[in-house]
């Protein structure tokens, strides 16, 4: 099998469960994953043949991603600002939005960078306080997250990229354990925020695979982690400081209201697709 049918192949078959460009570029992805050879050079190597060992990896593959399986867990790696992180299924999939809350932060960061303390509720696989600490070198970046198996991930993933980050196990909703905390500058999270009446709405390549603890909160409580995050940060913030968190797409006002009525003034910010997804919130 050579190069160009191999990824003609993939694309074909992904097309059966993906839409047609997820499936062009889930096969991009794939090819140059087993051949270490970038798009743009394959015009002048798509006839060259993959190697038994190649084509065996590529059934394998395919098995899983057919099986809905995420593209990011059969590779163990996922892109985020720029950056290769090695995921697995002990932590979220990182998302295009998330990666916009980390550029507000950086486009809106004024303390001086040599002082910054940040704390980041909910680890997952690193990449928040990984990415801000590689952009604000000097800044004091904290994370915390309840499960083990995601900060072995989170705490992989900084010393492959090269900072220091201090991971914490730690249950953000026990206020008795996060009250051990110190006080940061900086508040960021995207925490579970999607309600358990929605898993029925959710595809399989999400439901069957990604982590629920870090994903779903109660129907009847499902601001719970945003309640938590200003509680905390009445007691926890610097002056000035400042608290961003990833919201629902459906709850943002509700977000919103909530920061209001604990004493914060918040701004929302839509992501690139124009849905409300952001939130800001300072003392008042």
């Amino acid at each position: 099998m050579t190069i160009l049918q191999a990824g003609i192949r993939v694309t074909n078959e992904l097309k059966r469960i993906y839409e047609e460009g997820e499936a062009s570029a889930i096969s991009d992805w794939i090819v140059e994953y087993l051949t270490g050879i970038k798009r743009t050079d394959r015009l002048f190597h798509r006839e060259k043949s993959l190697s038994h060992e190649q084509e065996a990896r590529l059934e394998e593959i395919m098995q899983r991603l057919m099986a809905h399986e995420p593209i990011q867990y059969v590779l163990n790696e996922a892109w985020f600002c720029g950056l290769k992180f090695y995921v697995d299924k002990n932590v979220l999939i990182p998302r295009p939005e998330t990666e916009e809350l980390v550029e507000w932060v950086i486009a809106n960061c004024k303390f001086p960078v040599d002082k910054l303390s940040i704390l980041d509720v909910g680890s997952g696989c690193g990449c928040i306080p990984i990415a801000l600490k590689r952009k604000l070198r000097k800044a004091e970046v904290w994370s915390c997250d309840i499960s083990t198996g995601a900060l072995a991930v989170a705490r992989k993933n900084a010393a492959v990229l090269g900072v220091d980050v201090n991971f914490m196990l730690l249950d953000f909703l026990d206020k008795s354990k996060r009250d051990q905390l110190l006080a940061f500058d900086i508040i960021i999270s995207n925490p579970p925020y999607v309600p358990e009446k929605d898993k029925s709405q959710m595809l399989p390549n999400v439901l069957d695979y990604e982590p629920h603890t870090a994903l779903f909160v109660p129907d009847n409580d499902s601001l719970i982690f945003y309640k938590a995050i200003a509680e905390f940060g009445k007691r926890h913030l610097n002056e000035n400081g400042t608290i961003y968190a990833e919201v629902h797409e459906e709850l943002g006002e509700a977000v919103s209201g909530l920061f209001l009525s604990n004493g914060y003034k918040t701004e929302l910010k839509k992501d690139m697709q124009g849905k409300v997804r952001m939130l800001k919130a300072r003392k008042a």
